[in-house]
């Protein structure tokens, strides 16, 4: 059974940085594409970044842009998002997610930004 499990999460104070990680259970190039949700208490779910595995692009929320970076490490089966400059808004439950024929979907791990 494919199993995605997600770490990194915390709570950081306005600016500082974090560094999810989303380790697969099985070979990544498996997959077509992966990538990160996050949804906070009483929002929808907002798609923040992914990555096609075979290549490496990638693309990014609007509200992210220019702060996050969504990376891959092949033989660790790991994909990253560093996350950088936080803000209050940020705060959210993040899922990591893998794409082939079906989804797969990771347990999600708790962001908080401070003020």
């Amino acid at each position: 059974q494919v199993q995605l499990v997600e770490s990194g999460g915390g709570l950081v104070q306005a600016g500082g940085s974090l560094r999810l990680s989303c380790a697969a259970s099985i070979g990544i190039f498996s997959f077509n594409r992966m990538g990160w949700y996050r949804q906070a208490p009483g929002k929808q779910r907002e798609l923040v970044a992914t990555i096609i595995i075979d290549g490496g692009s990638t693309n990014y929320a609007d509200s992210v842009k220019g702060r996050f970076t969504i990376s891959r490490d092949n033989a660790k089966n790991t994909v990253y998002l560093q996350m950088n400059d936080l803000k209050p808004e940020d705060t959210s439950v993040y899922y990591c997610f893998a794409l082939s024929s079906r989804s797969y979907w990771g347990q999600g791990t708790q962001v908080t930004v401070s003020s």
